[in-house]
C-alpha cells in the first residue's frame, strides 16, 4: 500500500525498495524489470501493486481456509505421541471472548486512526505528485526495509 498513493515518496520509496532486488546475483536486474512491468518504475507498476494489494487478503483468507480444512479433516498432529486431551479448556466460551474483545479493541483503534486523522502517519512529501526528475533528500525506506537496505549499501555499486 506504500506505492498506491503515488505522491513523491511513493514513487522514490517503490524505486529504492524494488532496487533491493537487484543485489540478487544474475537474476536481479531482470527480477526488477518483471517487478516494474518495463525499464522504469511507471504505470505497469502501480497496477501490479494495486492487484497485489488487493489479491493478498483474498490470497491469505484462502489458504487459512484450506488450512482449517486440512485441520477439521485430519486433526491436529502430536510429535510426541502422548495423550494431550485430558486438561484441555474449551476454546468457547473462555478463549472466545477475550479474542473478540481484543479484536474489538484493535479495530475501534484502527478506524479511529483511518477515520478521524488519515495523515497523520503519512510523509508530508508524498502529498506532492509523483515526478522522477526531482529527488526527495532524504529517501529512506521504512522501518520494516532498513535491514535489506543496510545489506544493500554494502555491496559497492549499489
Amino acid at each position: 500500500g506504500y506505492v498506491l498513493p503515488w505522491g513523491q515518496m511513493s514513487f522514490w520509496g517503490a524505486t529504492v525498495i524494488t532496487n533491493l532486488l537487484s543485489a540478487m546475483p544474475y537474476v536481479g536486474t531482470t527480477l526488477v524489470e518483471w517487478v516494474w512491468g518495463g525499464f522504469a518504475i511507471d504505470n505497469a507498476t502501480l497496477t501490479r501493486f494495486f492487484t497485489i494489494h488487493f489479491m493478498l487478503p483474498f490470497i491469505i483468507m484462502g489458504t487459512s481456509m484450506v488450512h482449517l480444512l486440512f485441520l477439521h479433516e485430519t486433526g491436529s498432529n502430536n510429535p510426541t505421541g502422548l495423550n494431550s486431551s485430558t486438561d484441555k479448556i474449551p476454546f468457547h466460551p473462555y478463549y472466545f471472548y477475550k479474542d473478540l474483545l481484543g479484536i474489538l479493541l484493535m479495530l475501534t483503534c484502527l478506524l479511529s486512526l483511518a477515520l478521524f486523522s488519515p495523515n497523520l502517519l503519512g510523509d508530508p512529501e508524498n502529498f506532492s505528485p509523483a515526478n522522477p526528475l526531482v529527488t526527495p533528500p532524504h529517501i529512506k525506506p521504512e522501518w520494516y526495509f532498513l535491514f535489506a537496505y543496510a545489506i544493500l549499501r554494502s555491496i559497492p555499486n549499489k
